[in-house]
């Protein structure tokens, strides 16, 4: 399939103008795992009950895995339920690390629940959730 490059180009510099539009967390979700169904449990989400600052809140998520080239994380996706979008990072892992971890620090706009989701090398698909209360929200808009 051959794509025109001019109006490819084009649409892609209208996209901040015209994608306003906030999309749900399901709907976020299905865009990174398809319809996979999560799986509660060997995924540990841990970030402050309290924020003081949503501009940097600390979050760390820690997946149980052999990290083996036959059985691995392949990706790690960050979602926020009340952010204006929802999605806030993803991470692509290989088997070359020794842990299946990631620390980070996001933004949040209000109090919410931040999701984790960890891809597997054999499609099945890991699921935590944590709450947070933000004092002062991070998210201008």
């Amino acid at each position: 399939m051959r794509i025109a490059r001019r109006p490819l180009l084009l649409t892609l510099a209208a996209l901040p103008f015209g994608a306003r539009a906030t999309p749900s967390l399901e709907a976020a979700m299905r865009e990174l795992i398809g319809e996979a169904q999560p799986e509660e449990g060997g995924i540990a989400l841990r970030l402050p009950a309290t924020a003081e600052n949503g501009g940097q809140v600390p979050l760390t998520v820690a997946v149980e895995s052999p990290m083996t080239p036959a059985e691995h994380v392949v990706r790690i996706h960050l979602l926020a339920t009340r952010n204006p979008t929802p999605g806030i990072a993803s991470f692509h892992l290989t088997p070359a690390l020794a842990r299946a971890e990631v620390q980070t620090r996001i933004r949040l706009a209000e109090d919410q629940q931040v999701v984790a989701l960890a891809v597997l090398s054999d499609g099945r698909v890991r699921r935590a959730a944590a709450e947070t209360r933000v004092v002062t929200g991070g998210c201008i808009g």
